[in-house]
């Protein structure tokens, strides 16, 4: 079939589902959501925590062979099929469909970072003050035992007794817990909601909506500002903290390579999950984002610049993060592997301490605070939209109508507030460590991952991926990512998926908040959720479709839909048999 040919009958296909106005917006999208909070609050930690410098080795590696293999089989599916990520199964492999659901049930777990934004969205507002909240303790939350920043600095710098500090709380960990958490003594007790937080998660969902409401028309305009000004703001943070006293120290913890780390087999998984995780592989995003560029669109050259950024951007904001470390263990006199944290704790507990040991502090927690958010949002929004999408596209006769798509855009988002509520109350903290542990894990990554390899490269066939991403970018792809797709990403990830489970150890908050044995039943439902849906989906297919097992197994392992052409026949047996004709 001719590349013209192939063009106007995908064109067709999209009928009112839209399209990317332009290149740019397409590529302004995709990195504003492959390059999040993992780049700034996870990738810096596990450099440092992992041997510095020689980190980069297993993180470039696994680029290399998972990263960008995935990266680009993902965005080429979508722009292939102009499909999301269940009908674009549908269109390739049938009884491959349940990936897609897995994919849905993940970024309904997704949903819950969302109060990040709200947490960052409230840390913003009191930024305004004239005295940042978490630098004193002369405030209604604080206890006897709180320590303002400017004392604990003295104290350390005049040597005091450290029996008595070890007996105190700083202020900004007081600040965290008492007034934006209110946190309780567990799960068990969720509180009260935190309505401060509730109105800043409803600005959160809102700017969501507003995002997506006219779908990509609208999410491609914002990504304007969204994935651009982050970058503006990590420049400026990255001129003033690399400037500050001890900063040199902390970027030495964070670059200084450790050979012998590398022979930890811990160092290795964790620059695996990195990569999946930055690189927003085995999610089905990156499909629902291809499938609204031109079918003539280079995702071949795409693909390389955007992994490009995204790793350069974890690199950077590295500099970022180990700086203020340094800054943070000079002035309380210590080193930087006793301040070392990552995710909230450096967020919410760390960077607000050194903002208030600098001058002019609330332009630099405004400036932090800010570059959060938008790096948040651009994943929240980018997220909610590949849900809309791939449900609209199962049922494009309802949705696919611009009223109706706003509609469903309006219950989604109200739907995913609602639902964010119980991460406000004063026992939500509990209940957001145990999705972010149980409910995307590398585990359901990992499966995804091998089910997609083997449905695409050995069902499919990978010399057919190769052949239709040559037909849209005009350039073959080397064979290097047919292996990849073959055997390295399956033989990886499946060792993953059982690494998993060999070194799995109980959740625990701030190490010592052991959840009741209730709580860890349900994370665990929540893990083997993406299993359970893909494996009823095939059963389910297997049962709609006529014939024997092995009639039912063929039609469904079979190209459907109008990609290829196929015609009908008649077995002896009376059933149908789907004969597909070659492509030309």
């Amino acid at each position: 079939m001719s590349r013209q040919r192939r063009t106007e009958e995908n064109q067709r296909a999209i009928g009112d589902r839209g399209q990317w106005a332009s290149k740019t917006e397409y590529l302004l999208v995709v990195a504003g959501s492959v390059v999040g909070l993992g780049n700034v609050w996870r990738f810096p930690y596990l450099c440092y925590k992992n041997g510095g410098g020689a980190f980069l080795l297993p993180y470039c590696l696994f680029a290399v062979l998972l990263g960008i293999p995935m990266f680009l089989l993902e965005t080429s599916i979508g722009q292939y099929t102009q499909q999301g990520s269940v009908t674009c199964w549908r269109k390739l492999c049938p009884l491959a469909s349940g990936i897609g659901y897995g994919h849905l049930v993940m970024k309904m777990y997704n949903f819950g970072y969302t109060v990040i934004e709200a947490w960052s969205l409230l840390y913003l507002g009191f930024s305004f003050s004239s005295q940042l909240p978490w630098a004193t303790c002369n405030n209604t939350w604080n206890t006897e035992n709180c320590l303002a920043i400017s004392q604990g600095v003295n104290s350390r710098n005049a040597t005091t007794n450290e029996s008595m500090l070890r007996n105190t709380t700083s202020a900004a960990i007081e600040f965290w817990q008492r007034r934006v958490l209110g946190l309780s003594a567990g799960i068990e007790e969720p509180g009260q909601v935190r309505w401060d937080l509730a109105v800043c998660l409803l600005i959160c969902w809102t700017l969501c909506y507003f995002s997506i409401w006219k779908s990509v028309r609208s999410s491609g305009k914002v990504a304007y500002f969204t994935a651009t000004f982050p970058y503006v703001t990590l420049l400026i943070l990255l001129i003033r903290v690399v400037t500050l006293p001890g900063a040199g120290q902390g970027i030495y913890y964070y670059l200084y390579p450790n050979i012998s780390r590398l022979a930890n087999i811990e160092v290795w998984i964790d620059a695996m999950s990195q990569i999946s995780f930055s690189y927003s592989i085995s999610a089905g995003s990156l499909i629902v984002l291809g499938s609204f560029s031109d079918y003539n669109n280079n995702c071949y050259k795409d693909c390389f610049w955007l992994c490009l950024l995204n790793s350069a951007t974890s690199f950077v904001a590295g500099f970022v993060v180990f700086s203020v470390l340094g800054f943070m263990a000079h002035q309380h006199g210590t080193t930087v592997d006793s301040v070392a944290d990552s995710g909230p704790g450096l967020a919410f507990i760390t960077y607000p301490q050194v903002t208030a040991m600098i001058p002019l502090p609330q332009l630099w927690a405004f400036c932090f605070f800010l570059m959060v958010i938008l790096l948040a949002i651009d994943s929240h929004f980018v997220m909610v939209e590949s849900f809309i999408t791939t449900v609209s596209d199962l049922f494009p006769k309802v949705f696919h109508a611009p009223q109706r798509h706003e509609l469903f855009a309006l219950a989604t988002c109200l739907f995913g507030f609602f639902i964010n509520l119980s991460l406000i109350t004063e026992g939500g903290i509990y209940v957001f460590q145990l999705i972010e542990a149980y409910g995307s894990t590398r585990m359901s990554s990992s499966f995804l991952a091998i089910c997609e390899c083997v449905a695409i490269a050995w069902i499919y066939g990978a010399d057919n991926v190769l052949a239709f991403i040559k037909d849209m970018s005009g350039r073959r792809p080397h064979v290097f990512f047919k292996l990849c797709w073959k055997y390295i990403i399956p033989l990886l990830s499946l060792v993953s998926l059982i690494l998993y489970f060999v070194d799995y150890k109980h959740l625990k908050l701030n190490n010592w908040y052991v959840y009741p044995d209730w709580a860890y039943a349900l994370g665990w439902i929540m893990a083997f959720t993406s299993f359970v849906v893909l494996i009823l989906t095939m059963v389910g297919q297997m049962c709609q479709t006529s014939g024997t097992f092995m009639q039912r197994l063929t039609i469904l392992c079979r190209p459907a839909g109008d990609l290829l052409s196929t015609k009908k026949t008649k077995g002896n047996d009376g059933t149908a048999a789907e004969l597909m004709a070659t492509e030309t």
